[in-house]
């Protein structure tokens, strides 16, 4: 029978990945079976500078961590080695890493996740990793904004480059007069054949 400081140890790691599971965004696990150090090593970094937490766990722990963060939804797939990687802020960071790792070794499985506190499927895990990062998406957003204000910027450099608004109107009220003018002259050339016609 484990001792009681064993069982504290595990109480506490419990209360640790459950805070981690309710406190997070997103959350994957995957089998890290046949992962060598130096993959591992890369994996880690890449995971870390993304700001995601990454770290093997036991099955047992994660299980009851699970039942009490509400995702008991996960725990069929706690068999075989198991690694969590969680994101606080970012949804897509973790599944775009490990689901890219996956896909270059066949023995790195994902096996499930969460997204805000609901299970999701593999497919969804899967959808998320093709979200494009963080700051792809800033920097898409940035650009829509910043197009209407660069067209704008083009047409006043373009008025400004003719000689400015004033020249611009006194350009249209020129070509407004002689639109009248040739209008009102061909009026009456059209009314005398009129009658030759009949």
């Amino acid at each position: 029978m484990p001792s009681v400081k064993v069982l504290e140890e595990k109480k506490a790691i419990v209360a640790e990945l459950t805070d981690r599971l309710k406190n997070s965004v997103t959350g994957v696990l995957v089998s890290y079976k046949g992962i060598n150090v130096a993959d591992d090593t890369q994996l880690r970094k890449d995971l870390r500078e993304a700001g995601v937490k990454y770290s093997v766990v036991k099955n047992t722990l994660l299980y009851r961590a699970c039942e009490e963060a509400e995702l008991s939804g996960l725990q069929p797939t706690l068999e075989g080695t198991t690694a969590l990687a969680t994101s606080e802020e970012d949804y897509a960071a973790a599944a775009r890493i490990l689901c890219k790792y996956a896909d270059k070794n066949k023995t790195f499985e994902v096996k499930g996740g969460y997204l805000d506190g609901e299970v999701v499927d593999i497919a969804t895990i899967v959808s998320l990793s093709k979200l494009p990062s963080r700051e792809v998406l800033l920097a898409n957003v940035l650009g829509a904004f910043q197009a209407p204000i660069a067209s704008f910027a083009r047409a006043v450099q373009a008025i400004v480059d003719k000689g400015g608004v004033a020249d611009e109107a006194a350009a249209e009220s020129t070509q407004e007069a002689q639109a009248e003018q040739t209008a009102s002259e061909e009026a009456p050339a059209e009314a005398s054949e009129a009658p030759a016609a009949e």
